[in-house]
Parts: C-alpha cells; sequence; structure tokens
C-alpha cells in the first residue's frame, strides 16, 4: 500500500514539474518580443480597399479675348452685370425711334363751347380714326355722326381686325376701342398695341358702357388713355377728338381772346360809379359768396337737380357781369343753355370750362385787392 502511494506522489510531482517547466517556456518567448510586435499581434487587422483613379488629360481651350473697352456693360440688377457684343445699328434705330415716339401724343385741354353739332366736327377734317366695334347699330352711329366731317373712319369688327389693319396702317390720330369683342377683346388688343412701339403715337380710347370705378381702371390698366361712355354723346366724342387732334380751330382763337383778361376792373369800377373802395367791397363780397361756386354747381349736377343749378348760374351771370368778369358770365350762359340738351348733357364739358374761368378769377381778384 505505501508502493502505491509513492507512486501516486511522484505522478503528482511529475505533473507540476512539466507544468513549471511549460510555464517558464511561456515566459521566456514573451520577453524576447518587442512592444511593436505585441501591438501588432494584438492589433486588430484593417482591410484597405484601394481606389482606382483614372487621370483625364487636361485639354485646354483656346479662347479669343476681346478688351473688355470695347464691350458694352449692361446692369440686369442692382450689383449685376451682364457683357454683351456691340448693339447693332438696327437696335439703336428701333430704340431711337421708340424713345420719339414716346413723345408724339399730346393732350390740350378743351375750350368752353356750346352746343356741339355734327358740323364741328368738319374742324378735325384730315384726321383718321380706327373703330373697332363689334355693334353693327354703334357702327352705323359713328359713321352717321362723323359723316361729311373729312374724318377718316376704318372700321374693325372686333380687336383682332383691328390689329391685323395696324399690321400694314399706322397712320392713325386714334382708336376708338370697344371694351367687349369676340375673338380678341379690347382689352387684350389694347395690351399688344401698347406693347409694339409702332403704335405710340395712336392714342386708344374705350368704348363701354362700364362706369364702376374698377372697369375704368381695368381700362387704364390695359392701356386705355381715355374712355367714352355708351350710349354714345356727340359732346363727348368732339372733346375726345379736340382734346388730341392738333388742328387749330375757331374755338383756340376764342378761347385765347376770353382769357387774356377774366376781369375787366375798368368796366367794374364804371358800374360803381368809379367808386374804387365801393368796388373792392363788392368783389370782396363776391369771393365771399361765390368763392366756392365750382363746388356747389358740381354738387347741383351729380345730383341732377338742374332746377337749382339753373337758378344758381343766374344769380352768378348777373353778379359776374357786375363785377366785369364777363367771360365766367358768358360761360355760365352756356351751362344754362345746354340744360336743355338731356340727351347729350354737354353742359358737363361746360361745367369743367368754367372751372377753369372760376380758378382764374379768383386769382386776378386776389391779384387786384
Amino acid at each position: 500500500m505505501f508502493n502505491e502511494f509513492q507512486k501516486e506522489i511522484i505522478v503528482i510531482v511529475a505533473i507540476v514539474v512539466v507544468i513549471v517547466i511549460f510555464y517558464f517556456i511561456l515566459k521566456r518567448n514573451s520577453s524576447s518580443q518587442t512592444p511593436i510586435e505585441k501591438s501588432e499581434k494584438n492589433k486588430i487587422p484593417e482591410i484597405v480597399i484601394e481606389e482606382k483613379v483614372e487621370v483625364v488629360p487636361e485639354i485646354k481651350e483656346e479662347v479669343y479675348e476681346e478688351p473688355l473697352s470695347e464691350i458694352p456693360v449692361y446692369g440686369t440688377e442692382e450689383g449685376e452685370f451682364v457683357l454683351t457684343s456691340p448693339i447693332s445699328e438696327d437696335v439703336l434705330e428701333e430704340s431711337t425711334d421708340r424713345r420719339k415716339s414716346d413723345k408724339t401724343i399730346s393732350k390740350r385741354s378743351v375750350p368752353g363751347h356750346g352746343k356741339i353739332t355734327k358740323q364741328n366736327f368738319s374742324e378735325f377734317a384730315g384726321e383718321r380714326i380706327l373703330v373697332a366695334e363689334d355693334n353693327i347699330i354703334n357702327q352705323k352711329v359713328l359713321l352717321g355722326l362723323l359723316a361729311g366731317s373729312g374724318i377718316d373712319i376704318v372700321l374693325a369688327n372686333d380687336g383682332q381686325e383691328a390689329l391685323d389693319i395696324l399690321e400694314n396702317d399706322t397712320n392713325f390720330l386714334m382708336i376708338l376701342m370697344d371694351a367687349h369683342m369676340p375673338r380678341v377683346d379690347g382689352f387684350e388688343a389694347t395690351r399688344i398695341i401698347r406693347s409694339n412701339p409702332k403704335y405710340d403715337h395712336i392714342v386708344v380710347v374705350a368704348l363701354s358702357g362700364d362706369t364702376a370705378s374698377d372697369d375704368i381702371q381695368k381700362m387704364k390698366n390695359a392701356g386705355m388713355s381715355e374712355q367714352l361712355e355708351k350710349p354714345l354723346r356727340m359732346e363727348s366724342l368732339y372733346n375726345i377728338i379736340y382734346a388730341y387732334s392738333g388742328k387749330e380751330t375757331q374755338k383756340d382763337e376764342y378761347i385765347e381772346a376770353t382769357m387774356t383778361k377774366i376781369l375787366d376792373t375798368d368796366r367794374g369800377l364804371q358800374t360803381c360809379g368809379g367808386d374804387k373802395e365801393f368796388y373792392r367791397e363788392i368783389l370782396v363780397e363776391f369771393m365771399s359768396d361765390y368763392g366756392n361756386s365750382s363746388d356747389i354747381l358740381g354738387e347741383f349736377l351729380r345730383a341732377n337737380n338742374m332746377h337749382a343749378a339753373d337758378a344758381y348760374l343766374l344769380d352768378i351771370i348777373g353778379v359776374a357781369e357786375n363785377i366785369g368778369a364777363h367771360p365766367l358770365g358768358e360761360v355760365a350762359s352756356n351751362m344754362k343753355i345746354a340744360f336743355g340738351d338731356t340727351h347729350e348733357q354737354s353742359y358737363f364739358s361746360i361745367f369743367d370750362q368754367y372751372k377753369k374761368q372760376h380758378y382764374r378769377l379768383m386769382e386776378e381778384i386776389k391779384a387786384y385787392l
């Protein structure tokens, strides 16, 4: 039994010795490695992907460089400029013509006048008017009003016909443009006309029964300079043609003569017996009582209170003659006569002249006092 115990002890010792020897062998191998080899041994291997870059040979492009001093520079927006090639003579000529044509339309004020008849339109003989109107009856009314006047009328049945006519003929004083027409209406036709510099010398007048402020603004936005209300009045048509026609008429001579002296102080003094102080008192009284007569008359006309307007004008006529303001009294007399014309309502244009005469009279009275 003792022998068996000895055998077990020898086996255990042998195992321990083997383990100790193996330990020292591992320790020696570990101590013989460098620090770099140890770190490389413990380092996680990296996967490297090689990227192939294709080298494209550089191509040199020959560019013609023109001196900047010879190239015009134009600004498109603030801080931004674009180099462009020199402008051709044709473009320069077109832009110059457009600048000139922008100044070709001129408008003059309409002087006071009495009732307008067909004969008055002969003052504009030789003028040419393009009428774009799709209603046959309205065409005949216009032709009837201007028949025998010497005004050349060219008719178009819609906006497209008007544009076609203008392509070959631009010699017109104005275009009477119906707002509502088939194919191309008056608004679109006017926008096209206003976008073309060839037609800058032609004034476009709207023909429409729309009188609301937003409708009138829509016409102006399209490029229509004036508006003639339907049904057409002879007085209004005359005033529009007069305003844009450059022809001299008898009305021009009349207004020049009457407006050179609004207040005849010699005549006023004669009425007052030569008493200057008394005359001054009357002038002060007139300014107090009738200084706002234009506003009062305007209210009467807008309210269609013709009876009150007639009575008020009668007072003005008498007082104007007493102070030596004959031109104002004459305009007031013409307005009273025009009240009988309820269809044409020509008194509205005479009222405009009254306001001008009244304003100048007030200025002359102030200067005299």
